[in-house]
């Protein structure tokens, strides 16, 4: 075979290119057009058809979007290629970023459509961050109308690196109908789903077409004083220079070339193609860049699926040397060995380096783990979890199904470690966290489907607590009489409100033996019993209470005797405190691009939130950061609220800062609600 310069192209090893980009952008199309175009499909699927190899699982054909990442394998030119189609959704972004580590270079799928954008700040971000090598595809170009310099003004305001325009688009009443190559100068007009046709380049783009060029001379100049002279003396380089010199500049993360097309006719794809034959890094390169030692195998897990059928799947790149099935990897044997593709898997003998494949079930390992003939270990690159920003409380329908939960639970942050999952009596049981409504949604959907554990989800509580504005004097006495011996126990106690904060505290002034030593833990266990909810039925906190006098009888009295006689002074006292409801308050912070801080204060404002200030994002060109306590009744939903108004990007971070005195209708509605809680318990 041989490539369009009519030379014998070189064989590489098998490489690896990640698809990441805004939901909705297409990278699904993309996929599903590389597979057509390279013989991997006989026929294209659709995304509402719910049939494209990118979109395997129920979940992602319910809701027509990628839900998580999916392995494909084609050849291009005698080359052999994983792409991983990574989810486009902000909620599913961990899933991305760790298929990025495992990836030679990435391709950033984007639309043609300037107020869409800021979309791709995080992912350019994560990329420049990590040195990851890549270049954007601007698809649906068919149907565009913005202006090419206008988008690359526009996307270049959200990458560190320069973006390199590698394509001028021909218009021709008012579609684009082809291209103009900037390296060769050549022009190409589109015919759907076949190769584009060469043609003369028309004198209506030569002017575009050469300051274009210019620019990525220019833009490629800032890297090679070669170059550089060439350009200062008007010698104009040989295309294989250039070639070469775009090849060192993509895989040294030093550029990003942009390049434009259509998935759904298949338009740009082949171009695409070309280049990531020519310029992504090997994947001896990507190990060197990310600094894996020297091994005689390793191989890393960027993804673990618990599959219904086959059990655990430990999603790997082959970084050094062969993994063979049945060999021993870090204590444990790999138990099949599978290649990937779609929805698809295929027992394997061996895989050797650069190789995308699936060990079977190897328990000891997790994701991010770098499996090696030493042993295994988390490598300092791996990307750590995202916060969680949004909670239910899940419980399983069925009562018999509580144990199996948590066990299930257990696998699915496994699967997804921006998930994670605790026991919180104050918000009301077991809380499930995550990254949004819909990231949630698909875990529960998990638990049903893969594990067989139908759970149910509602909103946490708000862990409100109560306390008292002014102290009182209480005397309560037990007694009680039956057959043989009876109850005594006789209490006077002080209560006095305390410095918000300070908690609890407990003391006794017992002079003369009115009580025995050995009956005072039982009034403080009393008092402690009754703390639990208190006259508005909520747990009380910063309160003193000093047990001052007393009587006991000899026969009668027991600690019991004086437990029950404190709880009902307690009871008794702590109404006549002027009880006052208190609300949990958060230090929240709102991450944001600038354009959007006046809109991120608003949404504060509206919550009851107290606005702190806000400085400029430390390291984030373009961004704030908002502070400002903001009462945690007003936080379940707020990343929903954020993301509405930030096209997906905004994000927030928040710690419990203090607790807060909540009067008037509010507070009168949530004692309401409390009540009739635990009447009905």
């Amino acid at each position: 075979m041989t490539d369009s310069s009519g030379t014998t192209p070189r064989v590489h090893q098998p490489r690896c290119v990640a698809l990441v980009g805004p939901q909705g952008s297409g990278k699904t199309s993309v996929l599903e057009s590389i597979l057509h175009v390279t013989g991997a499909l006989q026929r294209k699927g659709f995304i509402k058809d719910g049939n494209t190899v990118g979109d395997a699982t129920e979940e992602a054909k319910a809701r027509l979007m990628s839900t998580e990442v999916t392995p494909a394998q084609t050849t291009y030119l005698g080359d052999t290629w994983s792409f991983l189609d990574c989810p486009g959704s902000v909620e599913l972004a961990q899933d991305s970023y760790n298929a990025l580590m495992a990836a030679d270079a990435a391709v950033v799928v984007c639309e043609p459509t300037l107020d869409r954008a800021v979309a791709l700040a995080q992912i350019f971000r994560f990329l420049d961050d990590h040195a990851i090598p890549h270049a954007v595809f601007v698809n649906k170009m068919d149907s565009s109308e913005t202006h090419t310099a206008d988008l690359m003004k526009g996307l270049q305001a959200y990458s560190q690196r320069p973006l390199v325009l590698r394509q001028v688009p021909i218009r021709e009443a008012g579609s684009i109908t082809g291209y103009v190559d900037l390296v060769s100068e050549r022009a190409y007009q589109y015919d759907a789903h076949k190769p584009s046709r060469l043609i003369q380049l028309p004198d209506s783009v030569l002017e575009r077409e050469q300051s274009a060029r210019q620019e990525l001379l220019e833009a490629l100049a800032d890297f090679d004083d070669t170059l550089l002279e060439q350009l200062l003396e008007d010698v104009v380089p040989p295309p294989d220079e250039i070639y070469q010199q775009l090849a060192k500049d993509m895989a040294e993360d030093l550029i990003v070339p942009v390049l434009i097309g259509a998935a759904e006719s298949d338009h740009g794809i082949r171009r695409l193609l070309k280049l990531l034959r020519h310029e992504v890094p090997e994947p001896d390169r990507t190990a060197d860049r990310v600094g894996l030692p020297s091994s005689a195998f390793s191989a890393l897990v960027f993804k673990t699926v618990h599959a219904q059928h086959a059990g655990k799947l430990s999603y790997a790149r082959v970084w050094r040397g062969q993994v063979t099935d049945g060999m021993t990897i870090n204590g444990g044997r790999v138990s099949g060995l599978y290649k990937l593709h779609g929805g698809t898997s295929t027992k394997l003998a061996k895989a050797d380096v650069g190789e995308v494949i699936a060990f079977g079930k190897l328990e000891p390992v997790v994701t991010g783990d770098l499996l090696s003939a030493e042993g295994s270990g988390r490598p300092d690159y791996w990307p750590a979890p995202l916060p969680t920003v949004f909670a239910q409380v899940v419980h399983a329908e069925n009562r018999s199904d509580e144990v199996k939960l948590t066990a299930a639970l257990q696998k699915v942050v496994e699967e997804d470690p921006s998930l994670a999952f605790e026991q919180n009596p104050e918000v009301g049981g077991l809380v499930l966290r995550g990254q949004g409504d819909v990231h949630l949604q698909l875990a529960i959907e998990r638990l049903q489907r893969r594990f067989n554990v139908p759970v149910k989800g509602r909103k946490p509580d708000v862990p409100y607590k109560e306390t008292i504005r002014k102290p009182t004097h209480q005397h309560a006495r037990y007694k009680k009489q039956s057959g043989g011996h009876g109850q005594f126990g006789d209490v006077h106690i002080d209560i006095k409100p305390l410095d918000r904060g300070a908690g609890f505290e407990f003391a006794e002034t017992i002079v003369g033996g009115a009580i025995p030593r050995q009956y005072i833990p039982g009034v403080e266990a009393g008092v402690r019993d009754y703390l639990a909810r208190g006259p508005l039925g909520f747990p009380v906190v910063d309160v003193a209470v000093t047990l001052t006098d007393g009587q006991y009888h000899t026969v009668d009295s027991s600690d019991m005797a004086f437990r029950t006689a404190a709880r009902m002074a307690m009871s008794e006292g702590m109404p006549k405190c002027d009880p006052v409801l208190l609300e949990p308050i958060a230090e929240v912070t709102i991450l944001v691009p600038s354009e959007y801080t006046a809109r991120a204060q608003r949404l504060l404002s509206s919550r009851r939130g107290q606005i702190l200030g806000f400085n400029a994002r430390e390291g984030w060109e373009g961004w704030d950061e908002v502070k400002a306590y903001l009462p945690q009744s007003e936080i379940h939903d707020l990343i929903i609220e954020l993301r509405s108004l930030t096209l997906g990007v905004g994000s927030y971070v928040a710690q419990f800062s203090h607790l807060q005195e909540l009067t008037g209708k509010e507070a009168d509605r949530v004692v309401e609600v409390r009540q009739a809680q635990l009447a009905a318990q």
